[in-house]
């Protein structure tokens, strides 16, 4: 009978399609945040949702000239998107710290701490214990993460901690979404 049909999905916009809609199999181009300031074009091979407190956002990554590339997207009212482009594996050793380091900046919270590296200050922002959840996995995986802000830059330095196995450090640069463009995958 004619009443048991449903209604058409609504067709999908792929001409205006924002890094919020971006899933895995879709292609993302970045301008000009490469080292030698070309663009950064990958295909989402990965994506994972974070969750800290009543915060959560998600991560999409691919690969980019044999390295593994990451952007993260946080969205509500304001979207913020950071990516990392770096591939470098920093460990606390790049920095002059150590795990006791690490728990005395976490204890004090202070954003008057800093980081000196590479001749620029990176001021503490937070440290918080974090949640990742892979797309198609029912189970997730838990982490402490501390973040530092360059002083008067859109770039930050991000520590992760999973248990039992090293500080993982990486470093990420604010991007306007808008100069994010999505195509849409198979």
């Amino acid at each position: 009978m004619f009443w048991d049909k449903k209604p058409p999905k609504p067709v999908e916009d792929l001409a205006n399609l924002t890094v919020r809609d971006a899933r895995t199999k879709d292609t993302l181009s970045v301008p000009g945040v490469a080292d030698d300031f070309s663009d950064v074009d990958f295909t989402v091979d990965r994506r994972d949702v974070f969750e800290a407190g009543s915060n959560q956002w998600f991560e999409v990554s691919g690969t980019w000239r044999g390295r593994r590339v990451f952007l993260e997207v946080h969205t509500g009212d304001n979207v913020e998107i950071y990516g990392n482009f770096d591939g470098r594996k920093l460990t606390l050793d790049d920095f002059g710290l150590t795990e006791d380091d690490m728990s005395d900046l976490d204890a004090r919270q202070n954003p008057n701490d800093f980081l000196d590296f590479e001749g620029k200050f990176w001021v503490y922002r937070y440290s918080r214990e974090t949640g990742r959840f892979t797309e198609g996995h029912e189970t997730g995986q838990g982490f402490y993460t501390w973040q530092f802000q360059e002083q008067e830059s859109k770039r930050f330095l991000s520590f992760r901690k999973y248990e039992g196995e090293p500080f993982a450090a990486s470093i990420w640069t604010r991007l306007e979404a808008a100069d994010i463009t999505v195509f849409r995958g198979a």
